[in-house]
């Protein structure tokens, strides 16, 4: 077998054409052979037909690089679970935008690692710029903003709590029950005290609650306020939280994951009011702003509040080559090697603008509330509440949870639909996470059909499969009883 070819230098592209136009036809066949949200037939049907498809993974002579492609992306596009199908919506799982998939292939065919300048003299620059610019989104008053990019929401989580310990010890956080759980598994991993939990009974942080257990802890103190919780879509009063943490002397970091990016939306930025009064901010630009995953950000007002991430590696980041004016990467992460996420960020900034992302943002917004009607008028479903962003929770009518998360799996089972389920005022709802800007209202209408339908059947089949009662003839004195 000759050597195989290189993604990168001036022959690369050569040798990738063929190769991804094997890709794009598996993943066309693939989603044919689906014909659906996802593969029907559930964990039992899906691994078997995967692993038979696939193996050996290993052979001992190699297939060929088309026969690989094709034979493992149609396996893994007909068992994917597609965010792209309108009928896929359970989680905060975004459908990737085609140019920012496109970027990405760029990045891994040039494979710039973001941990010394050496090694990603361009990605290096371009990522600074970004960040910068994405933190002055968030701090538009600050001299010197800054952010790093991350994984996700929660190494973003995870940097607040370092940076704050970094700055006073063994600090105190503070948040709702809404919280999202990277939090507390962040303190649990940084040696922190455990997060001390208020209420959050409306789905948002209760700020008297806050005012309270702000006035008993000793400091230091952090608080964690929530901007689009996994569950609901619910955002905290940021501008109350933050006046609170002024007047108790506590810092606060808001995890604005899911609902960051409405800050590209001059209709819906105001939900965001308050957002810049944080010592910190996470963002997810692969969650409501359909970027490939990994897509995050720790943004921070002042840039030398990230001083605390610098690593000296002489390998990497040596001193005299630092003095003579290489870049110093390693304390833009706590990562070493890492990919060049900025540039499909970038990408996709600069082909939409800011008003070709506000339009996508309010386009999924709009799906929702759409969502949302449709179901108020559906006399056997019932609607939590109104979505704040994208987010939808609703069930049928009078059913038990047991039947809710029946109903969940049996669309699951069949192929029919993705959705997730969320425990709100006592009860547990079927959760619909819109993010599809391409969702159209027959889509929703064709989901509240299936899920109805769905219901009845299952109603149906339990009706018919359950065993009538024996009710014995009460015996009279002088009968014996059996």
């Amino acid at each position: 077998m000759p050597t195989p070819p290189l993604a990168g230098g001036t022959a690369g592209p050569a040798a990738l054409r063929p190769l991804i136009d094997t890709v794009l036809t598996a993943l066309h066949d693939g989603a044919a052979l689906r014909d659906g949200p996802l593969p029907a037939g559930g964990p039992d049907t899906v691994t078997p037909r995967t692993r038979t498809a696939t193996h050996p993974l290993i052979p001992d002579h190699g297939t060929g690089a088309h026969h690989a492609l094709r034979a493992l992306v149609t396996a893994l596009t007909e068992g994917a679970a597609d965010p792209a199908h309108p009928h896929c919506a359970a989680h905060l799982h975004t459908p990737p935008l085609a140019l920012a998939a496109a970027a990405d292939l760029a990045a891994s065919a040039l494979n710039p690692s973001m941990d010394s300048w050496d090694q990603a003299p361009a990605a290096s620059a371009l990522e600074a710029d970004l960040t910068t610019a994405l933190a002055a989104e968030i701090y538009p008053h600050t001299p010197s903003p800054d952010a790093v990019i991350t994984t996700g929401g929660t190494e973003a989580n995870q940097l607040a709590l370092l940076l704050a310990r970094e700055r006073h010890g063994p600090v105190q956080t503070v948040c709702a029950t809404n919280t999202h759980h990277s939090v507390a598994r962040a303190a649990w991993l940084l040696g922190l005290p455990e997060p001390v939990t208020v209420p959050a009974p409306t789905g948002t942080m209760d700020p008297a609650a806050l005012d309270d257990t702000l006035n008993r802890l000793d400091r230091p103190l952090l608080v964690v306020a929530t901007a689009g919780t996994t569950d609901t879509g619910a955002i905290d009063p940021l501008d109350t939280i933050a006046d609170l943490c002024a007047t108790h002397g506590a810092e606060l970091h808001i995890d604005a994951a899911y609902g960051g990016p409405l800050l590209f939306s001059p209709t819906h930025r105001t939900l965001l009011h308050g957002l810049h009064r944080a010592h910190s901010v996470t963002l997810d630009l692969h969650k409501l702003g359909w970027q490939p995953a990994s897509a995050g950000l720790f943004a921070v007002p002042e840039r030398h509040h990230l001083t605390p991430l610098h690593h000296h590696a002489p390998y990497l980041n040596a001193d005299d080559d630092t003095e003579a004016g290489l870049p110093d990467l390693l304390g833009r992460s706590l990562r070493t090697t890492r990919r060049p996420d900025a540039l499909k960020i970038a990408v996709t900034l600069q082909a939409l603008g800011r008003t070709g992302l506000a339009d996508l943002i309010d386009r999924t917004l709009t799906t929702a509330h759409h969502l949302a009607d449709l179901i108020t008028q559906t006399p056997t479903l019932d609607l939590y509440e109104r979505p704040t962003i994208s987010t939808v929770l609703f069930r049928p009518t009078d059913a038990a949870d047991h039947t809710v998360a029946t109903l969940r799996r049996t669309l699951l089972n069949r192929g029919h639909a993705v959705l997730g389920r969320a425990h709100a005022a006592g009860r547990l709802w079927l959760k619909a996470t819109l993010l599809n800007p391409h969702t159209t209202p027959q889509d929703l209408q064709a989901l509240i059909d299936l899920i109805t339908a769905t219901t009845t059947d299952l109603t149906v089949t339990t009706a018919t499969t359950t065993p009538t009662p024996h009710h014995p003839t009460p015996h009279t004195e002088g009968d014996t009883p059996r």
